[in-house]
């Protein structure tokens, strides 16, 4: 099955048939992104939403002597720029590993698919929450993990990923890193990434040769990374959201008012800065007396 927007946002609730029309009209522009190129940059101003449907990508922020931190590895169907919806700029850049697929949407159909389908906003909105879940874990790598810890722990991550959308099977699983990414991902030297990893395949945990990972004991490995897949929010939470069109109509089924209007005190574009303000005011004239704030 293709990688596609609706198909990423069914992963965090059970979209409608209406809500899967809505994702699935929306003008697409395919391009490709040869390896360690920029999909989108640092300081970038998107006017559009890039989907990766093919290849794998990392984000990354390059101090001024040149030193780089990866801060994530992007597997097909990630957004590489979903912050933009709100902050407008790219404040990292988000580079290709290998020569990736992307599709991009222009935002102004998205902001038009939230101000009408609040549930979308919902999922997109869940999208990012699994962002900061996936930055949370690698803060713990690198400031608390040990190296075998760290490189055990990100193994277990893009696996089960890779997984959760049908790209690994019995363990096996591309991923196209160099070990000096690697080091740039887990705060680690050259020689220590070396190291851990022959250590990982002589406790007979994993193989790795020529961009592809084998993982000979789940359990094991699982266990040393003191890995706990949820935070990786695998399938839609059916409790989560209603599936019905005409409870999903209403916008503060799923927004706060009051959070929607502090988005107005952020600067914007000018297209956010409209939708925001008519979303904001929508919700705000529906909110019980007892629920205005003091």
């Amino acid at each position: 099955m293709p990688i596609t927007l609706a198909r990423k946002l069914a992963h965090f609730i059970q979209l409608s048939e209406v809500e899967q029309q809505v994702l699935q009209s929306m003008p697409v522009r395919l391009h490709q992104v040869e390896a360690r190129r920029d999909i989108v940059a640092d300081g970038d101003l998107p006017a559009e939403l890039s989907l990766i449907t093919e290849g794998f990508a990392c984000r990354y922020k390059i101090l001024k002597d040149g030193r780089r931190q990866i801060m994530a590895i992007l597997i097909p169907g990630d957004i590489c720029d979903l912050g933009a919806l709100s902050t407008g700029g790219m404040d990292h850049g988000v580079a290709a590993l290998n020569n990736n697929q992307i599709a991009a949407i222009p935002l102004e159909r998205i902001f038009d698919s939230m101000e009408k389908y609040p549930r979308i906003e919902f999922a997109l909105w869940r999208a990012s929450m699994l962002d900061a879940a996936l930055y949370r874990q690698w803060l713990i790598n690198v400031g608390r993990r040990s190296a075998y810890e760290r490189v055990a722990h990100l193994i277990c991550e893009i696996w089960t990923r890779l997984e959760a959308i049908g790209r690994a099977v019995s363990g096996r699983y591309e991923l196209p890193v160099t070990q000096s990414q690697l080091a740039d991902a887990t705060g680690l030297s050259l020689v220590h990434v070396n190291r851990t990893l022959k250590r990982l395949r002589e406790d007979g945990l994993i193989a790795f040769h020529n961009n592809q990972v084998k993982v000979l004991h789940q359990e094991r490995l699982c266990a040393a990374a003191e890995f706990d897949p949820g935070y990786l929010q695998i399938g839609p939470d059916a409790s989560i959201f209603p599936t019905c069109c005409a409870e999903a109509a209403r916008p503060t089924d799923c927004v706060s008012p009051h959070s929607l209007a502090a988005a107005l005190l952020t600067p914007a574009r000018e297209g956010q800065t409209q939708l925001y303000g008519r979303l904001a005011i929508a919700n705000l004239a529906s909110v019980p007396r007892s629920q205005e704030p003091a």
